[in-house]
């Protein structure tokens, strides 16, 4: 399978453009407690869900061990991990939402995290135990979110904890409007994925060797729809 680096860093560079500068104060709000809308709310309530779900696929103790939150947004899921006793590594390509991480990381009871803005798939990022990365690849086109995860894995002792798109009806139509109706406020375009793509890759590409699906699990709330799945070494 190809990894087209061009491609890769022309998308990372839309969403972070997106989330650093046109989207920011939505996003702050929206992983905060603020009031929000009731599409807002239910977007909201579908991440807290998912987030849960990662977090429960991963030891309850995480001392000793070295974890990565790829695409850490607003440091929720580092701070956990930390409270855990892990060494957590907190990577998002957005320098505010990192700064903001920082400031919220500074509250009681959040764990001590390194926080760094770049990119999740640097390979001089080092090894970890651990990765997590809650909808950071759903963005990016099948072909490169296999190739991240390849990358990943390579430098993973335990297991992967990921999010992707899936190929719904509802995502299928909500992509398709996205593309023929651009707006400079939208987020870049959500790239549907089916599962057994995912599966095959897997299966079949010499660097996964030695590593198996665990579990998977879908999130649906309102206009959140997000696919939990684990890699784990066999």
């Amino acid at each position: 399978m190809t990894f087209d680096a061009p491609a890769y860093d022309q998308r990372r560079d839309q969403i972070e453009t997106y989330f650093d500068r046109t989207a920011f104060d939505a996003w702050a709000r929206l992983t905060s407690d603020a009031p929000v809308s009731k599409i807002r709310a239910t977007v909201r309530a579908g991440r807290d869900r998912m987030r849960a779900a990662l977090l429960s696929w991963l030891p309850q103790d995480l001392s000793g061990m070295r974890t990565l939150d790829a695409g850490c947004g607003a440091g929720d899921a580092a701070a956990v991990m930390a409270a855990r006793g892990a060494e957590v590594l907190a990577i998002d390509i957005a320098e505010n939402l990192i700064a903001l991480a920082r400031d919220r990381a500074a509250q009681p009871g959040r764990g001590r995290v390194q926080f760094m803005v770049g990119d999740m798939a640097d390979a001089a990022h080092g090894g970890f135990d651990h990765v997590l990365a809650m909808d950071s690849l759903i963005h990016y086109p099948r072909s490169e979110v296999v190739s991240v995860l390849a990358g990943l894995a390579q430098r993973t002792r335990r297991s992967i904890v990921f999010t992707f798109a899936p190929r719904t009806p509802a995502l299928t139509v909500m992509h398709a409007a996205g593309r023929l109706m651009p707006r400079g406020d939208r987020a870049p375009s959500i790239e549907p994925m089916a599962e057994s793509f995912l599966r095959r890759a897997v299966a079949r590409m010499p660097a996964f060797a030695g590593w198996r699906i665990e579990r998977s699990e879908r999130v649906t709330s309102g206009f959140y729809i997000s696919n939990a799945m684990e890699l784990v070494r066999a």
